[in-house]
């Protein structure tokens, strides 16, 4: 398959020093301890590969000024764990200690340098070439032979590690990013019935990708569940009461109505709602008809009559794509929905699941293996649905194209 960006197939490795952007920003509990390390394990597959080579590891940790910015040595542990290999973590990013480590090295050796956050030039948004000036950059790139970007959960950024050294190093992708891009293109290739489950509280996102895959005729149609389908519902004139419309004006959603709005005119019935909820009635689960709102209490979940509808439409669909929860599925009282929709898309041809909480909740389930493709990019797999520009991704394209 001719791709227009280099993979892992387009590179020897033996004896060469690989510079692997990773993507390890992981949840962390309060007393710094990494509390699901999914995207760590992720990695190993691409590093297993480089087993002839010197691997330098860069990643992150969330960003400063967040309780969980730390640093990488409980990642480098974990790592350790996946890879059944020794990993040295090295607390530097570019000084000289960090350089004389890489140096040092030998082919087989792995090593996560430090949060390159902890850099302040990684923070800025910049042009590749731009990114390519940076002391980064310029400290890191003459010891190494290749550079390779496995880190699609950061791909919608274009941050000094992230773009900055493919003007100047032979670059490709990891397994992780080819698989990821591979997926997520199969998921915005029409053919057959498409449908799009799209839930959680990111509105603006969701509608968003609602527009893109229902414009270009993508989807067959989008299923809308938890905050999203709040929105959808006031936008068709349904009073969700209270509770619910002070939810989206304190997360300023309150615009996002009127684009739900213009799409289900654009697309008359191409987007289904709910035809009921599941509200929290002082900590119980009580149903109610869509048609009996508006209610004084939260609605935590779409009904079991909806589950039932939404169920049996992803489980004949041919391709399935479910980014964000139903409802509230950290309260066992509200996780049918969220649930009932993951296991109906193990049945279907081609699925897809994105955002941290669905695949959280696919793990949960234990139906990884049913489920043909579980992104780790949030964020990254929301923004490529949309349509949108993918910095790390296009620096790759460039990188390509430059050396042709």
């Amino acid at each position: 398959m001719e791709r227009d960006y280099n993979t892992m197939d387009d590179f020897s490795f033996k004896g060469k020093t690989v510079l692997l952007r990773v993507e390890f920003n992981s949840p962390m509990s309060p007393d710094g301890k990494i509390l699901d390390d999914k995207r760590i394990r992720e990695s190993v597959p691409t590093i297993k590969e480089l087993d002839d080579a010197k691997v330098v590891l860069l990643a992150h940790q969330s960003r400063p000024g967040k309780k969980d910015f730390t640093t990488l040595e409980d990642h480098a542990k974990r790592l350790q764990k996946h890879l059944k290999q020794n990993v040295r973590y090295v607390d530097d990013i570019f000084g000289s200690h960090a350089r004389s480590e890489i140096v040092e090295a030998e082919p087989g050796d792995v090593l996560l340098m430090e949060n390159v956050r902890f850099y302040a030039e990684e923070q800025l948004e910049q042009t590749p070439e731009a990114h390519a000036r940076t002391h980064l950059v310029k400290k890191l790139a003459p010891l190494a032979q290749v550079f390779l970007n496995d880190a699609f959960g950061a791909s919608h950024r274009s941050q000094c590690s992230l773009v900055g050294f493919a003007p100047i190093l032979p670059s490709g992708a990891g397994r992780l990013m080819e698989k990821e891009i591979d997926s997520l293109n199969q998921a915005l290739t029409g053919g057959g019935e498409t449908t799009y489950v799209l839930g959680g509280a990111k509105v603006d996102d969701s509608i968003s990708v609602t527009k893109n895959v229902l414009e270009k005729k993508i989807a067959t149609r989008v299923l809308v569940t938890g905050v999203v389908a709040n929105v959808f519902l006031a936008a068709s004139g349904v009073k969700i009461g209270k509770p619910n419309m002070d939810f989206i004006e304190k997360n300023e959603y309150l615009g996002e109505i009127e684009r739900a709005k213009a799409i289900l005119q654009a697309f008359d019935g191409k987007v289904v709602l709910p035809t009921d909820v599941a509200i929290n009635k002082d900590g119980k689960r009580v149903e109610m008809s869509v048609k009996s709102l508006p209610t004084d209490y939260v609605v935590s979940d779409i009904g079991r009559e909806s589950i039932a509808i939404f169920s049996d439409i992803i489980r004949k669909s041919d391709k399935v794509i479910l980014n964000g929860p139903a409802g509230i599925f950290e309260n066992p009282d509200f996780s049918a929905g969220t649930n009932e929709m993951l296991m109906a898309a193990t049945k279907a041809k081609f699925s897809v699941v994105g955002g941290g909480h669905s695949s959280a909740a696919v793990e949960t389930l234990g139906i990884e293996g049913k489920i043909s493709h579980v992104s780790t990019g949030g964020g990254a797999a929301i923004d490529f649905l949309s349509g949108k520009r993918m910095p790390a991704i296009e620096a790759l394209k460039a990188a390509k194209a430059m050396r042709k």
